[in-house]
């Protein structure tokens, strides 16, 4: 006849398993994990080896980090449509300046679906984990536990190299019997890589930060800063750039007693981060100080939003663009494998800056097919020829010359009212500017039309 069970019996008899999950992922009810005797829902949980960690949307030497996922990214809707309507003075628009904050409150609402990642803007972007422990007695569960960590990537000012990191351990929640109370959080912002490696960065020291169950909840919130001073990168024309990997790191500690996977270490999806301090773009002087030359973004795909409603003073070109994506082959020139880049992330297009040379001949070469197909007078009545690719990119009308490998006349041509087009021209300057697109295929960009 057996006895009771003793001290160390119980000790013993303690497991616990934690999975890290997306923040959306569900979780099983304890009713559920204890009338599960096959273990199915508890192995449901268990994420793959090769879980991808880098967003569809990087670019750069960072794109080639880790395991990319084939998930876009969550992104704001539209900002552009309402505010450019009925514009007095086409010629007078702007391009609308970029997020460069991000609420906890905003990054939980856009974190909710399948998207692992929220890109608010270059300068605004947020990701997550969720951590969930199944505790367990003598086989049966008899408890869960899950805490959630979102990690908001900003640059709050344009003139201010400094990159933030706030992370925030949230929505707390324990079913049945835990041993949370002695359960250990730790909080973890690695520079994994950099690029060129001798660059040397200043962290602050506020990560890495462990604390238990308890005095976490009581003290959720931690910044951390990172910054590379001007004069470390590499890139033509003064770019003066450096990428680098962010890869925040949360793990997850058994109590003394608890036998199980610990400590179990997560990773959310890694930020890239980007400094420069190119001479065509803002605060290339640090207005009088030197040290803080230039500015940081995210390495991800920018996009520009151009307008084909009513109202909109860059209508006629959307509509142009519009019609290069959606049925390229009616477009002029005449090709029938033509398929226009710049709508889908696999196909971006990347801004031409400094080949002053290859710009002109984008120009030149649109012209002339415009010539060709409407003739000496095309331009009768105000019209412009209007290109897209843009002159502006790699891809324009001139690529096949400088490109053996590129299709050719994969690109349309199209006279359109100037002023429209002026229009266009000075969105897309500013587009480039205030999202500090720099020249080159270490960058890119992709046009959506509203």
């Amino acid at each position: 006849m057996s006895g009771p069970a003793s001290a160390a019996d119980e000790v013993g008899s303690l497991h616990a398993h934690t999975v890290m999950l997306p923040p959306s992922a569900p979780v099983p009810t304890l009713s559920e994990l204890q009338a599960d005797t096959a273990g199915q829902a508890l192995a449901s949980l268990a994420q793959p080896a090769g879980t991808p960690t880098t967003p569809l949307e990087v670019v750069g030497p960072a794109a080639g980090y880790g395991t990319k996922t084939t998930i876009p990214a969550a992104v704001p809707d539209s900002r552009r449509t309402a505010a450019l309507k009925s514009v007095a003075s086409p010629a007078a628009v702007t391009y609308p300046e970029p997020a460069r904050t991000m609420s906890l409150d905003e990054c939980k609402r856009n974190m909710g679906g399948s998207a692992h990642v929220y890109i608010k803007s270059r300068f605004a972007v947020c990701t997550a984990i969720k951590v969930t422990t199944i505790w367990t007695k003598r086989t049966s569960p008899v408890g869960t536990s899950t805490y959630t960590v979102y990690i908001r990537g900003t640059v709050p000012k344009e003139t201010d190299r400094t990159m933030f990191f706030d992370y925030d351990v949230v929505d707390f929640t324990q079913i049945g019997s835990t041993g949370v109370a002695g359960l250990k959080i730790g909080l973890k912002g690695v520079l994994a890589q950099d690029w060129p490696a001798a660059a040397k960065p200043v962290i602050s020291k506020a990560l890495p930060v462990t604390k238990t169950w308890p005095q976490m909840k009581a003290s959720p919130h931690y910044t951390q800063t990172v910054r590379y001073a001007p004069g470390q990168g590499t890139g033509a024309g003064a770019a003066d750039v450096v990428f680098a990997v962010y890869q925040p790191e949360i793990t997850s500690t058994l109590p003394a007693g608890w036998v199980g996977n610990s400590p179990q270490t997560g990773k959310p999806f890694m930020f890239a981060p980007r400094w420069d301090s190119a001479t065509y773009l803002r605060n290339s002087t640090g207005a009088g100080n030197p040290a803080n030359r230039g500015g940081a973004a995210f390495s991800t795909l920018a996009t520009l939003e151009y307008s084909s409603q009513p109202g909109a003073p860059e209508q006629a070109v959307a509509q142009h663009i519009k019609k290069a994506f959606a049925d390229p082959k009616a477009t002029k020139p005449l090709n029938a494998l033509k398929n226009v880049p710049g709508d889908v992330v696999k196909e971006p297009l990347h801004r031409l800056y400094l080949d002053e040379g290859r710009r002109k001949r984008n120009r030149a070469v649109a012209v002339r097919e415009c010539t060709r197909y409407w003739g000496q007078n095309y331009a009768d009545g105000g019209k412009e020829c209007d290109e897209f690719p843009f002159a502006t990119t790699y891809e324009g009308s001139a690529a096949e010359e400088f490109d053996v490998h590129v299709e050719k006349k994969n690109y349309s041509v199209m006279p359109l009212d100037g002023v429209q087009n002026g229009a266009a021209g000075n969105l897309l300057s500013g587009f480039y500017t205030s999202n500090r697109m720099i020249d080159g295929q270490e960058d890119g960009f992709i046009v959506k039309i509203n």
